[in-house]
């Protein structure tokens, strides 16, 4: 069984903070990796592909032959699934796009912004067990439609074992650059570069807890998304709803690592009788029972409350979750109060799972209460902004003299004289 928990703050608190206490230190291993990859290059790459995967080859780029013989193996429904998946996202994203500014302000003075794409990004996709076609497209698409014509994908490939789907995904969408690597090793050579790996300015892709830590030692060197933690939902929900279809939402997000983690809130504690007995019911047929039955009790909770509307909203922003489904009448309401969660799913017909394929935003979102001060991957994760600023003749002397008295007073004689010589 999961853990019950009244509304209480303190209590709530201590119970997020469990899972940090499984965090290991693999620092020590990812900086030797890394060390390795900086000196040796595509030989550390082969002989970690053979220590760690059983991969021993020539070449670890995906030939084009590879990749089509991937396609054949895929059945037409699936391909066609992914390319709707992809045209979806495309769309979807293309809205973000922001818009170059170029203005005068009242004295004159030119001022805006203009927006340009990073040039090369490399993307991780997970490989073994969590290898999945919607992270290729929920971290691709955004950089391509950004514009970033330079894209490296990188995957392990554990005895050489892929799930070919991935690369279908990849082809769909164009991306071509295709290693089959992974780890901190594969993150070390996208960010330093190796003989066959060209360098990238930008890592995004989920990965496990040495990819997480190897991200985190390269950023400044490359910029990275995120550094992002097991999975997790947080659904509201009352008695209208069908507990089996609250139960099987809770183990969307259970079933994909022993450390994700699964919340239920509710007002009726005799619904979350029944959605506890509906979780046993689905895990008891279920192929990934054992680590998803792990995720649910040791870190699966069920909050119960004694007014939805009153109670949750403050629950939810103090939990920050990746995803939150407000399966509730009139989810627009609540989801106005909520400050913190990485996406949002209205109503008792939206599954987060419709998110992770079909809807349209990236999956790729924020956990760990990360979603306080940061936001899903998008479009704006590829682009960068360059403020413009342009002063003639009349104008500098117009704001020229109040720059000339800052620069002064902070002691910075070379700012003072480049704008007096100006005046």
């Amino acid at each position: 069984m999961a853990r019950i928990i009244e509304n209480n703050p303190q209590e709530i608190a201590e119970f997020l903070a469990l899972r940090n206490e499984n965090d290991s230190d693999v620092a020590g291993i990812v900086k030797d990796i890394i060390n390795d990859v900086r000196g040796n290059g595509d030989k550390a790459i082969f002989a970690y592909n053979k220590k760690f995967d059983n991969v021993e080859n020539d070449n670890f780029r995906f030939t084009e032959q590879e990749i089509e013989a991937a396609r054949a193996k895929c059945a037409p429904e699936i391909i066609a699934a992914i390319e709707n998946a992809a045209k979806r996202i495309r769309l979807y994203h293309e809205k973000q796009l922001p818009k170059d500014l170029q203005y005068q302000d009242e004295q004159g003075v030119t001022l805006g912004w203009k927006w340009t794409a990073i040039d090369r990004v490399g993307i991780y996709v997970p490989g073994g067990k969590a290898s999945y076609p919607s992270s290729v497209l929920m971290n691709a698409i955004p950089a391509i439609v950004a514009g970033v014509k330079d894209i490296a994908m990188v995957v392990p490939t554990p005895a050489f074992a892929y799930n070919p789907h991935v690369l279908v995904a990849a082809d769909i969408i164009g991306i071509t650059e295709i290693y089959c690597v992974g780890g901190a090793q594969a993150v070390a050579a996208l960010a330093y570069g190796t003989e066959t790996i060209k360098a990238v300015d930008k890592i995004v892709g989920p990965g496990n807890v040495f990819v997480a830590e190897a991200k985190r030692q390269v950023f400044g060197k490359v910029g990275i998304d995120m550094i992002a933690g097991p999975s997790e939902i947080l659904v509201v929900a009352d008695n209208k709803n069908s507990p089996v279809w609250i139960a099987a939402d809770l183990l969307s997000q259970a079933e994909h690592d022993e450390l994700a983690q699964s919340i239920l809130i509710t007002d009726d504690k005799e619904f979350a009788d029944k959605v506890e007995l509906a979780i046993g019911e689905i895990l008891s047929n279920n192929s990934k029972r054992s680590e998803t039955l792990k995720s649910w009790q040791n870190f699966g909770a069920i909050i119960i409350v004694q007014d939805l509307a009153k109670e949750a909203p403050a629950i939810i922003n103090q939990i920050a979750p990746e995803h939150l489904e407000l399966a509730i009448e009139n989810p627009e309401i609540m989801a106005k109060q909520v400050r913190h969660a990485g996406a949002i799913f209205l109503g008792r017909y939206t599954p987060e799972a419709i998110g992770d394929y079909i809807a349209g935003p990236s999956h790729v979102l924020p956990t760990s209460q990360t979603a306080r001060f940061s936001s899903g991957l998008s479009v704006y994760d590829f682009l960068k902004r360059s403020s413009i600023i342009g002063c003639d003749k009349k104008n500098i002397k117009t704001i020229g003299k109040d720059g000339s008295l800052l620069a002064g007073i902070e002691g910075l004689p070379a700012h003072k004289l480049s704008i007096d010589l100006r005046l």
